[in-house]
């Protein structure tokens, strides 16, 4: 089983994805908040309570961040726009300038908000940011930069969803626990 692939058991056919049981144990842990486990894995979407992914652990956390991966291993990206700039108009360079203009941008990182219809979900595309606060731009020329990855610490909302159907992926890799402010504009 796993990746969406049908066994058959039996004389009926039977679809078991770990990736929908992986986000609804995200969102059971995102709702619960306060049981508390040990897990030698660091990063394990499974481990409770929300907060256990930060160090120090349990601090005050509302989202565990994660990225879901395609057949290839390649990062689910979605496009979500931004609300507020980034950086002070005074602070700006010509590299800022152009980045801060920027309209709508890609993230691979997301929230869970809604499972549905057995392996549907509504994802809110999250924000990535750097040490300071600042947008990481995790795309050059199109392609995902991994460089840039690298340099996210910290989440904002972006109140842009997407929904998908959960059988189409193949991975799914647990980030951070953080606060995630939903009524931030």
């Amino acid at each position: 089983m796993g990746c969406g692939r049908n066994d058959d058991i039996g004389n009926a056919r039977h679809n078991d994805n770990c990736i929908c049981e992986v986000v609804r144990a995200i969102k059971r842990v995102q709702d619960i908040r306060d049981d508390f486990d040990c897990d030698d894995c660091k990063t394990d979407c499974f481990l409770t309570p929300l907060g256990s992914l930060v160090s120090p652990t349990r601090q005050r956390a509302n989202t565990r961040v994660f990225m879901l991966m395609n057949e290839k291993g390649d990062p689910f990206k979605a496009m979500f726009k931004r609300n507020r700039r980034f950086v002070e108009a005074a602070e700006a360079t010509a590299s800022d300038q152009s980045r801060r203009d920027c309209a709508t941008c890609f993230s691979i990182f997301f929230r869970v908000q809604r499972i549905f219809d057995n392996c549907c979900a509504t994802l809110q595309v999250l924000e990535p940011l750097d040490a300071r606060g600042r947008k990481v731009d995790l795309f050059k020329g199109g392609k995902l930069d991994l460089d840039a990855v690298c340099l996210v610490e910290r989440f904002a909302a972006t109140g842009s969803c997407v929904t998908v159907d959960l059988t189409c992926f193949c991975g799914i890799q647990c980030v951070k626990d953080v606060f995630i402010d939903c009524d931030e504009d």
